[in-house]
């Protein structure tokens, strides 16, 4: 079967073609990993020979990444605990013509297989979820045991790097230090996130579960920094900052400071020993 990760981001691939000055900050933030998602999907699906693939988003909340994959033609099912969460999905599936591709069920990584079944699904998402979760490395084993031998886990989760950054340049030194040395990467009891992890410990999980790393990228590596009135009212400033992300991106010396690190991965044919 041939692989179905993909190379390092392309520059031009991960830049629209053409700007869209309406498009939010929030889409600037996911570019990076909607760009490098699609591109994995594409290659899953050539390794499989279906144009229509099966994907889990686990946590996927309102479906920022799961209406994108149902507008490829993928089945996407979410499971999120949030009954407000699955209603915006279910309305915002609707909106973009997609919710015959789309299913929601109430349910968590933890309880992962009491919703759906193993080893069903060609790519599992795992994002914005292993910093709430009680033991990150059985929800890495649960969205792992999702998947079809061969499938694609991606994986996006908070740094700690950005977080040490974010504090500093804020004038929060005591926090910044805090965070730096806390064995969770909390600045303080007020933190509104539980975890957060260095490169090294996502992809320690994602190998130990069974996945062979394929790409690492730091995403949110100056978005959250970069002043919104720049990027708002400078004329091309958009465009220029979301180039930047995508190159910035592929490189391991800004991994250590992204705001969060996405891991990307294929689960290997046969359990590891």
């Amino acid at each position: 079967m041939s692989d179905p990760m993909r190379p390092p981001v392309s520059h031009s691939r991960a830049t629209p073609s053409s700007p869209d000055p309406s498009r939010s900050r929030a889409s600037l933030r996911t570019a990076v990993v909607q760009e490098v998602l699609t591109d994995a999907l594409d290659r899953r699906a050539k390794a499989v020979g279906s144009e229509t693939l099966d994907v889990l988003d686990t946590g996927g909340g309102s479906g920022n990444f799961a209406v994108p994959a149902a507008r490829l033609g993928h089945r996407v099912t979410v499971v999120d605990p949030s009954p407000n969460a699955l209603f915006a999905l279910e309305r915002r599936a609707a909106e973009a013509g997609v919710a015959d591709r789309v299913r929601g069920v109430q349910g968590d990584v933890s309880g992962l297989f009491d919703v759906v079944k193993r080893e069903t699904y060609d790519a599992v998402l795992c994002h914005g979820v292993l910093e709430y979760v009680e033991e990150p490395a059985e929800g890495v084993r649960n969205a792992v045991g999702a998947l079809r031998p061969g499938g694609v886990l991606s994986l996006l989760a908070a740094g700690l790097g950005g977080a040490v950054l974010a504090r500093a340049l804020a004038g929060h030194f005591k926090e910044a230090r805090q965070a730096l040395g806390d064995p969770a990467g909390r600045w303080g009891e007020g933190d509104p996130v539980p975890r957060r992890f260095t490169a090294e410990q996502l992809c320690g999980l994602v190998a130990a579960a069974g996945v062979e790393v394929g790409a690492v990228h730091g995403v949110r590596v100056f978005a959250d920094l970069v002043p919104g009135v720049l990027v708002d009212t400078e004329p091309g400033a958009f465009q220029e900052l979301l180039q930047l992300e995508a190159a910035a991106a592929e490189l391991p010396a800004f991994h250590a400071v992204a705001t969060q690190l996405h891991v990307l991965g294929v689960k290997q044919e046969t359990d590891p020993a």
